[in-house]
């Protein structure tokens, strides 16, 4: 483990959130294949067990069918027009059945775009129930919790990322992100294992 990894800015507390991004079926049954999804879902299951009450589950949903979407997402959706709604399998963006029993009392956010803040009430919905910190676990790395993480660090949460709840297609661009937050986002990101994690918060 990195000497910058641990949770230096204290325990985690009743204002903690779980944020978990994408553990869906689209991500391991598709063409969008993550191979490294079953391998850290028993991680990613153990922290949404520990406080389901305080897990927020987030699920992509692609277009409806290929033209859709505004800007660069319009040529996305004629790319992977495999993937869009009426393409896909039913049950494609569910989440991923050991986390989807705990649908309630876990929460599920919908959104259009990597992003879990742009076009949703995440924001909104985090500030009415008290929440500053959020633990961001999830699908994928470089992707879609890269959005996550950094729109939280934009609206000022502190951010725990842990190191063994994530996954993604590409190893070299996991561990930049990883190097990425020790290295650049010390101050506000910080990284440690679900044990640690787990151990901190009470």
């Amino acid at each position: 483990m990195s000497r910058k990894d641990g949770l230096k800015n204290g325990p985690l507390t009743e204002s903690c959130l779980h944020l978990c991004v994408d553990m869906q079926n689209l991500f391991c049954n598709t063409a969008w294949h993550t191979p490294w999804m079953e391998r850290v879902l028993p991680v990613v299951e153990r922290l949404a067990v520990a406080w389901p009450q305080r897990t927020l589950f987030t699920r992509f949903i692609p277009a409806e069918r290929p033209g859709l979407g505004t800007g660069t997402w319009r040529g996305y959706w004629e790319k992977w027009s495999n993937m869009t709604l009426e393409a896909l399998p039913p049950g494609a963006i569910d989440l991923l059945p050991p986390l989807a029993h705990l649908v309630p009392p876990a929460e599920v956010l919908d959104k259009p775009v990597y992003s879990p803040w742009v076009d949703t009430d995440l924001h909104e919905r985090l500030q009415a129930r008290g929440v500053d910190t959020l633990v961001v676990s999830g699908a994928e790395t470089d992707v879609c919790v890269l959005a996550a993480v950094l729109g939280a660090v934009d609206r000022g949460y502190r951010v725990v990322v842990p190191t063994d709840a994530l996954c993604s297609s590409s190893d070299t661009t996991h561990d930049a992100l990883l190097t990425l937050y020790r290295e650049r986002y010390g101050q506000q990101v910080e990284t440690a294992t679900a044990d640690e994690i787990l151990e901190a918060w009470r």
